[in-house]
């Protein structure tokens, strides 16, 4: 296409231009009031020596029109998954397709948007503001966004240079139940009362109830069942039921009718921390892991110790009341009768039968376990003897009974074959202070004695001495939990003999373990979240696990399965194609994990409407049309018109061109005008000399 234009060029700047404009019309205005019949060729004549001063030239264009672009922004976003609103969106691209397509000299750019990282929910805005970012302004005819109206980044609209229309997917008279959990805690402390506030509320047309069923299960357990008030808070005190992470799902049932039922359940993640641990250590007489002990112990400051230690030794008998030889009396009665359940571990130290504990009080300790106490006994060469504390009712519950021998010679603990897998003592060789030597012995320092034991069989033995003989047994009595360390000789390790070894972590695993504290479970399945990234691991004290299976938001399912990175423990690092509430199990062990928050914000507000982008879609003179309505066709109009219409919505012409070559020439050259204005000049003289 040819497109020619005039175009000036003076040769003087352009007040003198004026200047000799103005000269011209004065000469030619006062020849006329002199009377002059030639007046209007001098006029003429100064005309064409001011055009000879503006140096007009031709110009012509060669012009290749380029097409109008039609942007389209498709919402693929969780909401946008919703019943049929994934069908209804691809109908309207593929009649947005055939429209544009069916228009000459105009193309569509179609940009889809997902899930935003995170919980960034729909970020439809920023893509079209990324999208007319890629194109030439001059040419955007206009811009449809298809979606459900729920847009999260209203701000980051873009200017629009076109009308901006939006289809609006879903339907005029749908509805969802929505369950919401409030100020849940990252933390509460345990025995102490955490209160959640928990919602479930109607959007839309709803059924009209007045209560809905709510259930909630404690990591994965059975659920309990409760009516709430719909449309209400309702506080719900809570007690964490154990120490460590505890996952509580709430879920209200679906029903028919309702959007989705993705927003019917919420998983709140709260960790159980013990405000005091409170220990009872009794030292049957003074020696010198003693003091290790209480030293220990007191450097926690989460630790509430109470330790008594029997100073009479157990050759004296002199026939001195028991009750007479203490500055402060041993409080017996109150400790294991009244106190003994407020405390969380009872440790006997060396601790021999001599008449300061009768049996019934070793009754309450041994029923004490079993209803879900813990109970450690560090044996000394008392534990082999007529007075060991085994020959009392709490032998029912220790894991090993003695033989009577004391085994005296050097030796370095080692880690049984068990004891690689068991949580208590696995990975203790990589605390030690040297390598493990070629031999597999651990590179930590020696002991000098064991007493020799007969494990029970629901016994575990983690720890052995010589010979392979047992030296730490764990065992699980009723709901409770006891251990036997058959040594007194593990303050060498504190006092850093032969380099000492980790007795502070393994102190510390067994105590969490008696209390049983979930991360040092024999047989667990856990989740470590990072973003949408799952690490899955499986520890067993077995040598393979079975596989697990995923349950998704949705419901769909996953099998996954797991690789054994070091004895006893499998794990696996599977991606999660979205956030939200998944469900692990293996047969065996089960969890509950939420990635993301516990109600996703796609899933905030369901309902689709048009009221959120409205103030940006009028500011173009668009319009909103539900799909359900019946899909519009493409019209044209000028800008600055109203743009949407019942069944139609209007694109501006942009009429953008390329310009492919351009020439100039001169309109006349200067010779011309010169000619030209003297022969006016002449033929104003003529006339004139003839009148």
């Amino acid at each position: 296409m040819t497109v020619d234009q005039i175009i000036l060029d003076p040769l003087l700047p352009w007040w003198a231009v004026y200047a000799a404009a103005a000269l011209v019309v004065l000469a030619v205005g006062l020849a006329a009031f002199r009377g002059l019949s030639g007046w209007w060729l001098r006029g003429l004549a100064g005309v064409a020596l001011v055009a000879a001063l503006l140096n007009p030239s031709l110009q012509q264009e060669e012009r290749e029109p380029l097409t109008d672009i039609v942007v389209a922004v498709v919402d693929e976003s969780a909401s946008q998954r919703i019943g049929d609103r994934t069908d209804q969106t691809e109908a309207a691209l593929e009649h947005l397709e055939a429209e544009v397509a069916a228009r000459p000299n105009t193309e569509l750019r179609v940009t889809r948007v997902g899930d935003a990282e995170g919980d960034g929910g729909s970020l439809v805005m920023g893509a079209l503001a990324e999208a007319l970012a890629q194109e030439p302004q001059g040419r955007i005819a206009g811009a449809v966004l298809i979606t459900d109206g729920r847009v999260h980044d209203l701000p980051a609209a873009p200017q629009m240079p076109a009308p901006l229309h939006m289809l609006l997917t879903g339907h005029e008279g749908d509805w969802d139940r929505r369950l919401v959990v409030k100020n849940a805690p990252a933390f509460a402390i345990l025995d102490e009362e955490v209160t959640l506030t928990v919602r479930v509320e109607d959007q839309g047309d709803g059924p009209g109830a007045t209560t809905v069923p709510l259930t909630i299960a404690v990591d994965g357990g059975a659920p309990m069942k409760f009516d709430v008030p719909l449309g209400e808070d309702m506080e719900l005190p809570l007690v964490l039921p154990h120490g460590g992470m505890n996952v509580l799902q709430f879920e209200t049932p679906e029903v028919e009718g309702e959007l989705t039922n993705r927003n019917n359940a919420a998983v709140v993640q709260i960790n159980g921390v013990r405000d005091r641990l409170r220990v009872l250590l009794v030292s049957g007489e003074p020696h010198p892991g003693e003091r290790t002990w209480r030293n220990l112990l007191k450097s926690d400051p989460s630790v509430d110790l109470v330790h008594f230690t029997i100073l009479r030794p157990p050759e004296k008998q002199d026939g001195v009341p028991v009750e007479e030889l203490s500055l402060i009396a041993f409080p017996t009665y109150e400790l294991f009768v009244e106190k003994l359940s407020d405390f969380d571990l009872v440790i006997f130290d060396r601790y021999r039968r001599q008449g300061i504990l009768p049996n019934e009080y070793l009754q309450n300790v041994a029923d004490y376990v079993a209803q879900g106490g813990a109970v450690l006994v560090t044996a000394g060469p008392e534990y082999a003897s007529a007075e060991s504390v085994y020959r009392s009712p709490l032998g029912a519950v220790l894991p090993g009974a003695p033989t009577a021998r004391v085994v005296e010679q050097g030796f370095v603990p080692e880690l049984s074959d068990l004891g690689q897998r068991h949580p208590v003592t696995e990975g203790l060789e990589e605390l030690a202070p040297r390598p493990v030597a070629e031999d597999g012995t651990p590179g930590w320092g020696r002991w000098f004695r064991e007493i020799d034991v007969t494990p029970s069989p629901e016994a575990t033995s983690v720890m052995q001495g010589p010979e392979g003989r047992p030296l730490l047994l764990l065992q699980r009595v009723g709901e409770g939990r006891a251990a036997l360390l058959a040594t007194d000789q593990s303050w060498l390790w504190d006092r850093g003999y032969e380099g000492g070894g980790p007795q502070l972590e393994l102190l510390r695993r067994l105590a969490h373990w008696l209390m049983k504290e979930p991360e040092l479970e024999e047989e667990a399945l856990w989740v470590e979240p990072a973003g949408q990234t799952m690490r899955i691991i499986r520890r067993t004290l077995g040598d393979t696990v079975p596989d697990v299976t995923i349950t998704h938001p949705d419901g769909t399912e996953s099998v996954v399965q797991l690789q054994q990175v070091s004895p006893g423990r499998f794990e696996l690092q599977w991606q999660a194609p979205e956030i939200g509430p998944y469900k692990l199990t293996d047969g065996e062990e089960s969890t509950v994990i939420a990635l993301g928050p516990a109600a996703p914000r796609e899933f905030e507000q369901t309902i689709a409407t048009g009221s959120v982008v409205q103030p940006v879609v009028e500011a173009t003179n668009g319009g909103i049309q539900r799909i359900e309505d019946g899909l519009p066709s493409l019209r044209d109009v000028r800008e600055g018109r109203p743009a949407s219409g019942r069944g139609w919505i209007g694109i501006t012409p942009r009429q953008a061109f390329l310009t492919a070559d351009i020439s100039i020439m001169p309109l006349l050259p200067a010779w011309a005008f010169l000619l030209l204005s003297a022969l006016l000049i002449l033929g104003a003289w003529v006339r004139e000399g003839r009148r």
